[in-house]
This record gives structure tokens, sequence and C-alpha cells, in this order.
């Protein structure tokens, strides 16, 4: 293979999301071409996905930076709605477009100072996690604990 069809392997595999890990292992074994051509396109390709993963997690963040700003701009919206309909004692209204009635739902609880509640109305919530830190020292030192087991981690550093 020359270095174009080479590229040109590379760029289709990256454009398939059909790949489950296996069948992208069998794929990449079935291109022929040098080992350091062929990790020299991996180690490119991996850079592009976290360009990629960078960008999407700023976008999520946008996003849901966003849907907050819309979530919070309808409940004001809604507020003075039912307020405006309130104060004209009106109980129901037909607009061209919809029908708006004000109603009561549960009322909020809303806990003013913690410090100040009686006992019977606090709860305690605890929850059992794992020491690792911990136990990673002792199955370092060669000690066995049932139910837990180092797995090794290995990767590529890519400059």
């Amino acid at each position: 293979m020359n270095l174009f069809e080479l590229n040109q392997a590379y760029r289709e595999l990256e454009e398939r999301d059909d790949l489950d890990l296996e069948t992208l292992k069998d794929t990449l074994d079935a291109i022929e071409g040098a080992r350091e051509v062929k990790l020299d396109s991996l180690a490119s390709w991996i850079e592009k996905n976290k360009m990629q993963i960078d960008w999407v997690t700023e976008k999520v963040k946008d996003l849901q930076a966003k849907k907050a700003s819309l979530t919070n701009l309808n409940k004001s919206l809604q507020g003075y709605m039912t307020q405006s309909l309130d104060d004209a004692g009106i109980k129901e209204l037909q607009t061209k477009n919809h029908i708006l009635k004000p109603r009561n739902y549960k009322a909020s609880v809303v806990v003013d100072s913690l410090d100040d509640l009686p006992e019977e109305f606090k709860q305690t919530k605890t929850e059992v996690t794992a020491d690792k830190k911990e136990l990673y020292k002792v199955l370092k030192d060669g000690q066995e604990v049932p139910g837990v087991h180092l797995k090794p981690n290995r990767g590529t550093v890519i400059k």
C-alpha cells in the first residue's frame, strides 16, 4: 500500500461509527504498512478524537447553561402570567392559541434553617465506599483482599 492508500484507509475507519472493538482491531490488523506509519496514524486519530471530545464537552456545558437559562425564564414568565391572572381575578382566559387557567399545586416545603429544625424531622444519610487508596497500598504490597484485585493499566503517551 502506498501512503495515499494508507491515509485513505484510516480516513474511512475514522468515519465509521459501527465498529465494535473486535472489528476495529481486525480491520487495523488487516491494513498493511510499516508499524511506525500505522501507529503514527493511530496517534493522529487519537489526537483528533481528543479535540472533538474537548469541543463536545464545551458544547454540552453551553447547552446546559442555555437549558438552565430557558428553564428559569419559563418559571419567571409562568409566575408573571399567573400573577397577572390572579390580580385581575380571572379564573380562566381563552386566547387565540391557548386556554389559561391558574391553579394551585402541592405546596413546596422550604427549610429556612436546618439548625432550628427539630431532630425528628432531620435525616442522616451515610454512604459506604471502598477506600481505594488504602486498598491499592495493601494489594501492591502483595496482600490479598477478598472481592478486590489490581487491574493492569497500560497506555501509550502521545507527544
